[in-house]
């Protein structure tokens, strides 16, 4: 056995393997490595053993087996503290491997790429993650690096005396972390086979950390945020913030909230977002008039909250954003003119802070149907997200009188907003904007006379949309009473006669969906 340490290097990010290479060689460490690994080593003139000269066994099925020996394996996970370990090492003239420095193959990015099912197998790796999983397994006496960003943390530490055993137990635990993300990865691409569909068995999920967040929901929670590796473009993951100051988890989830809603519509629109409801929202011939109507529509509620806007914010909205009297958290859009951006730089007070976000053109929902995810103590709920439209052929008029075209109009705008607002969820709208929201409510008819009465004289002649059936038709009297004209809702009550009766004495236009919209 011979005295200098050994350390094991293979890998297919090849980022900082010269510098980290050079350093071990420097600290007298005996390289082995393979294939692409050990030519770029050679080339850079680094003293590089190759493993099948260590093994005795050439690599062989194109490099498919390199690592898999019983000599690189025993040198690994050899527990140097039993004689009995030592002496088989001893046996074989094995030096322990001490230090394993492996990523893996690029799978991600064949996926990302478009590879086909032949090259996504190819990518798929089998030595690298042994040789971490053992490496990990045996941290009391090997150091295992799987992030190119330690190399010169663990050179210096190595310099300075040696890594100490937590500092090893830190380095496994990275490197457990790095071959479940990418077997969740391999998962994840094979789910397409299985019969389960997208409610397999067992749940394999990866989510990788964007930024630590100051707090979480509140001061004395710890928070983070993570992204998925493949998270679809323009949503609040991949969103660019141009300025402001650090985006907090309740901004997160306020924008997410407005950025969903606000994807709902084809035309200029702007939604306004407090505590994850929408406080204000409305179409516009442009985007400042979409703006100043969801902005007038409830300007108490307003203010401190996030807006969402689905076109440009130019100078002319930008100006209207900033003007006296107002304060926003958070204003997302597809993006910024240069000259609007200076105006919101240049506010003084708030605007110094807020958080302005660039999402790039936005998405329609239906392009956006995956799972949505929410933890339980203990467990969590996994389901499709609710993308489903607007839909003509399943609508039915259950009253005597029809919808005029202005009101058919307000239902569709007035159920696509209902969808966003936590049940029991009530919104009145009328000419394109939402005049009143009841949100959160324990009853339904308690939410109707929220919406209702903040609406006030605006609901003379608008339409109400009701995220589910009404159970009783006190509701619709009520509705009534404030001259509500038209009715959404899904229907599906054992009352819907009674409720359906109620429209028709007060000449109410009652429109079922179908469709069920809760948002707890």
């Amino acid at each position: 056995m011979t005295a200098a340490p050994v350390a094991l290097l293979s890998v297919s990010d090849k980022r900082g393997l010269e510098l980290f290479a050079r350093g071990l060689h420097e600290l007298g460490f005996q390289l082995l490595s393979t294939g692409g690994t050990a030519r770029a080593l050679h080339t850079a003139g680094i003293p590089v053993r190759d493993v099948s000269e260590w093994t005795g066994f050439p690599e062989i099925l194109d490099g498919r087996v390199k690592t898999l020996h019983p000599r690189i394996h025993a040198a690994i996970l050899a527990n140097l503290h039993l004689p009995a370990h030592r002496q088989t090492l001893s046996d074989l003239s094995l030096s322990p491997i001490t230090l394993v420095a492996v990523n893996l193959y690029p799978f991600e990015q064949a996926w990302r790429m478009g590879a086909s099912e032949a090259e996504m197998i190819e990518q798929i790796d089998i030595g690298g993650p042994t040789l971490v999983r053992a490496a990990a397994k045996n941290f009391e006496h090997v150091a295992v690096v799987v992030r190119p960003d330690d190399y010169g943390w663990v050179l210096s530490r190595l310099r300075g005396g040696g890594l100490s055993r937590e500092e090893r137990a830190l380095l496994a635990a990275r490197a457990f972390a790095h071959v479940a993300e990418y077997d969740a990865l391999i998962a994840q691409w094979f789910r397409r086979y299985d019969p389960e569909g997208v409610l397999p068995k067992t749940l394999t999920l990866t989510f990788r950390r964007v930024q630590r967040l100051r707090y979480g929901e509140n001061p004395h929670q710890q928070a983070a945020f993570y992204r998925e590796p493949f998270a679809p473009p323009s949503t609040i993951a991949t969103a660019e913030q141009l300025w402001g100051k650090e985006l907090s988890y309740n901004n997160l989830l306020d924008a997410d909230a407005a950025l969903e809603l606000v994807r709902e519509f084809e035309q200029p629109a702007c939604v306004i977002v407090k505590h994850t409801n929408p406080c204000g929202v409305a179409l516009g011939a442009s985007i400042t008039e979409a703006f100043l109507r969801a902005y007038e529509a409830d300007p108490v509620s307003a203010y401190g909250g996030i807006v969402a806007c689905n076109r440009l914010i130019d100078r002319e909205v930008a100006e209207a954003m900033v003007a006296p009297g107002t304060f926003f958290e958070v204003i997302l859009a597809p993006d910024f003119a240069p000259d609007a951006l200076v105006l919101f730089q240049e506010r003084k007070g708030w605007g110094q802070n807020v958080r302005l976000l660039r999402t790039g053109e936005l998405l329609p929902p239906d392009q956006l149907a995956g799972y949505a995810l929410r933890s339980l103590t203990g467990g969590a709920l996994y389901t499709e997200r609710d993308v489903i439209d607007w839909n003509p052929d399943t609508l039915q008029v259950v009253t005597e009188r029809v919808p005029t075209e202005a009101e058919w109009a307000d239902l569709r705008f007035a159920w696509r907003v209902v969808k966003h607002v936590k049940s029991n969820a009530i919104v009145v709208a009328k000419g394109g904007v939402v005049w009143g929201v009841g949100a959160g409510q324990m009853n339904r008819v308690g939410a109707v006379r929220l919406a209702l009465e903040q609406a006030g004289a605006h609901a003379r002649g608008a339409v109400l949309a009701s995220d589910a059936f009404f159970p009783f038709p006190d509701s619709v009297d009520l509705a009534a009473q404030a001259g509500i004209h038209a009715i959404i809702q899904p229907g599906g009550s054992k009352r819907d006669p009674e409720v359906i009766a109620a429209a028709n004495e007060t000449g109410i236009a009652m429109v079922f969906t179908g469709v069920r919209h809760f948002r707890h």
